[in-house]
Formats: structure tokens, sequence, C-alpha cells
């Protein structure tokens, strides 16, 4: 998976040590979407059952296993990352919340696991932007989708949007960093540096369109912050021949 290594370059041991204040501020609501991708996995597989749970793009805070082994103890993790600095990091947090016992993890991608290992559940969060063009967006879906039961939740969120194509939005995200104590100058060079450095669906149809391109039914979309969406859809029971 091409596209997914060349992200990860982009993720070296500088950006992973800032990865977590930044993402704060970046996306505003940060907690409130992983809590409540929790929430929408629990609530589609059931509160109290034991699964797999597969975390695509896990390096950094893995904050979606943290919220998600809180909320449902007999859950088993698959962390996935390409980026060795951020999945460092994201193995010590692990540790800290006392979940590093019920999570398996590969540096790597989503392609070097088992084609027959199949999840109950998987999770996307933060990624589709990072890949470069809709192909490698397809092709990492396609790769969950393989290793996804049929009918398997999987939540998926980042930013969609064209940057450009949204002045208002990228305005607003400028004054985000400015409340947050960002000089003009570091505002300028931010908005800069995201219409350079990722390249998001450029409409929530976008996303649904790949999803289904990917094996996936149509999604529900459960939060959304500016540039960022977040939503849950389930593995098509049949699969493509293309799968």
């Amino acid at each position: 998976m091409t596209g997914s290594t060349d992200a990860a370059r982009k993720f070296d041991a500088s950006r992973a040590g800032e990865y977590e204040q930044q993402s704060r501020i970046a996306l505003a609501g940060y907690d409130a979407c992983h809590e409540l991708a929790a929430c929408m996995l629990a609530a589609a597989l059931g509160n109290g059952t034991t699964a797999r749970v597969l975390v695509a793009g896990a390096g950094g805070g893995a904050k979606e296993v943290v919220t998600a082994g809180a909320l449902e103890p007999h859950w088993q993790f698959t962390a996935v990352d390409p980026s060795q600095p951020m999945m460092e990091l994201a193995v010590a947090r692990l540790e800290e919340h006392g979940l590093r016992d019920r999570t398996d993890v590969v540096l790597g991608t989503v392609d070097d696991l088992a084609p027959d290992e199949q999840f109950d559940a998987a999770t996307l969060i933060g990624v589709l932007h990072h890949l470069p063009g809709d192909e490698a967006k397809r092709a990492i879906l396609r790769s969950l989708a393989l290793r996804l039961k049929p009918g398997a939740p999987l939540v998926v969120a980042g930013n969609h949007y064209a940057y450009a194509s949204q002045p208002l939005l990228l305005a607003a995200w400028g004054e985000r960093w400015r409340q947050q104590g960002a000089s003009p100058e570091e505002v300028t060079a931010k908005q800069a540096k995201i219409l350079q450095g990722a390249d998001p669906p450029h409409s929530e149809e976008a996303v649904a369109a790949l999803l289904r391109d990917g094996g996936f039914e149509p999604p529900t979309r459960f939060f959304s912050s500016l540039f960022w969406g977040a939503w849950i859809t389930r593995r098509r029971a049949e699969r493509n021949t293309s799968d």
C-alpha cells in the first residue's frame, strides 16, 4: 500500500512529539469525536460483547484504543501504523493506560495483516486525507473490508472538502489556532501547510462513494467540526469480486 507508506514519512520523530497537542487544536472536539466513535461501535456491536477491533492508523496517542478500551473491557485490538515514531508514542500511551496486553501492535499497513484475519469492527480515523489520490483511499478501504466480517461496522473520520474551496472554514480554522495562542505569522504558516500537505475527499458525497467502492454500505455521519467529519458504515454482506 504505497500511499500509506508515503504518507507515513510525514510523521517523523519531530511530528510525533507534537502530535497530541497539535491534534487537539487543529480538531476542535478531538476527544468528543473519539468518545462518540467508541459509543457508535459499542452501539453497533452491543455493549458488553467480546470483539476484535482493527485500528488502522493507530500511531500517536492511540486514542481510539484508549477510549474504546475503557468503554468495553472485553474488546481486543490490533493497532496498525507504518510510522515507527508514531507507533512508539502509541505504545507508550497503551502502557500508560494498561491496554498493552489487550493490543497487538503491527508496524506496517493493513495489507501486512493476513487476508484471512477477520475482525468484528475497525476504525480509520485521521488517515484518508493523508493518502494522495482516490485510488490510494479506495485501496485501504478495500483492504479493511477484506479483513472485516460481513456486516461489521467501520468508523471512518477525517477531513473532507478541498481546503481552498471553503475559505470561510479555512479562516475559522486559522482563528481556532489564534484562539489557542498562535501568532498571526504562525496562523499564516499553518494555513499554507494545510493547503499543501493533504488530499482530502472533496465532499461528503465523495466519502460515501469511496466507501461504496471499497465494499461498504452508505455511511451515517455522527460528528462534524469545520473540515472534519466522522461516519459509521458497515461491511456489505456480499463480497465484490474485486475484494
